[in-house]
């Protein structure tokens, strides 16, 4: 009796739409209206990084610029050590997350800037404006019109030349200014890496196709996609859809894969709920197809014996003890030009 229940979140969980899934985690997605922080799965979900290192990261992001984020700073308003923020740290400048940049100040001063990127896998990507026209590589040269000629006069019968009016030299007309063209618009310096819902897809690769659809393959294929349902009542097909898809089970038999391990590369795991399950089986078919079992050349190829490395072992020197790779044993190359200097003193000596 004594113990506090908490009825909001039951009653919040009441008002969750659709059917509760029976393991696992539910949501209860209320909008935020002040003080939060907008984290990309990229970060959140990030399968290299530590739980630490997302964790940090999180909070450098919530932070606003200019604020403190060295160890000593961090470790003084979190609960983990110097040691393990500065490995963390250590891991989002590995993936590009941080970036400590050494600057000089006018005074003269040397610091270190500390840089964070919410999503450093953007910054690969440039982009273009939506809308603008792609500008040309290089620009390209106008050429001026040609002039167009006149029509000669006609001929008129000879004269004699009456004197010229002397005239005055007149100034050479200005010419005329070049077009300027509008500047180009700034394009965004990013692009992000998830395309439009408008930008056109990718075309549909072909069904597989067996090098020959014999009659004993179209019926193990039928035979196959007929009895399909009663492994997996979701994939109920329809006579079309049986016939459409033999040539792809077809080129899986040919491969020697077996009809229990077809089975369950096509049906294991499917989307729930499955509305077109020709269309899922289209797609497993064609990027799961198996290889080609290898002839009889690629396995005699294996069996060859291989050209055998000669590894020269290792020598023990008499003097030194040192360890050298020699055939023989003996001295090693200090000690052999050790002795060849004293053999060639000794006649000096005497």
């Amino acid at each position: 009796m004594d113990t506090e229940q908490n009825t909001a979140l039951t009653r919040a969980l009441a008002e969750v739409p659709g059917p509760l899934p029976t393991s696992g985690v539910i949501h209860i997605t209320l909008p935020h209206t002040d003080r939060f922080t907008v984290v990309g799965n990229h970060l959140a979900q990030h399968p290299d990084l530590s739980c630490a290192a997302v964790g940090i990261a999180v909070r450098i992001q919530s932070l606003p610029q200019g604020a403190k984020v060295g160890i000593k700073a961090l470790a003084a308003h979190c609960r983990e050590g110097e040691k393990r923020i500065a490995a963390a740290l250590r891991e989002l400048e590995a993936h590009g997350y941080l970036r400590r940049v050494r600057d000089r100040l006018p005074s003269g001063r040397i610091i270190t800037r500390t840089v964070f990127c919410n999503q450093p896998a953007a910054l690969l990507h440039p982009r273009r404006p939506a809308g603008a026209p792609p500008q040309p590589a290089k620009p390209e040269q106008t050429l001026a019109p040609a002039p167009v000629q006149e029509p000669a006069p006609a001929p008129v019968p000879m004269q004699e030349p009456a004197p010229a009016p002397a005239r005055m030299p007149t100034a050479a007309p200005p010419a005329p200014e070049a077009p300027v063209a509008p500047p180009a618009p700034s394009a965004p310096l990013f692009v992000p890496r998830v395309p439009p819902p408008t930008a056109p897809k990718a075309p549909r690769q072909p069904l597989p196709q067996p090098s020959e659809l014999t009659p004993e393959l179209d019926r193990a294929a039928t035979a196959f996609l007929g009895d399909l349902h009663r492994h997996a009542p979701q994939f109920f097909l329809s006579e079309d859809d049986v016939r459409r898809l033999v040539p792809g089970v077809a080129a899986w038999l040919e491969r020697a894969a077996r009809p229990d391990a077809i089975r369950r590369a096509l049906t294991d795991d499917p989307p729930q709920p499955l509305n077109h399950p020709a269309k899922l089986l289209a797609h497993r078919l064609t990027e799961l197809l198996p290889p080609a079992p290898p002839g009889v050349d690629a396995l005699a190829a294996l069996d060859r014996p291989r050209p055998r490395v000669t590894v020269t072992p290792f020598q023990t020197c008499d003097d030194c003890d040192r360890a050298f790779r020699s055939p023989t044993p003996g001295h090693c190359r200090d000690c052999r030009e050790d002795r060849a200097r004293r053999t060639e003193s000794l006649p000096d000596a005497a």
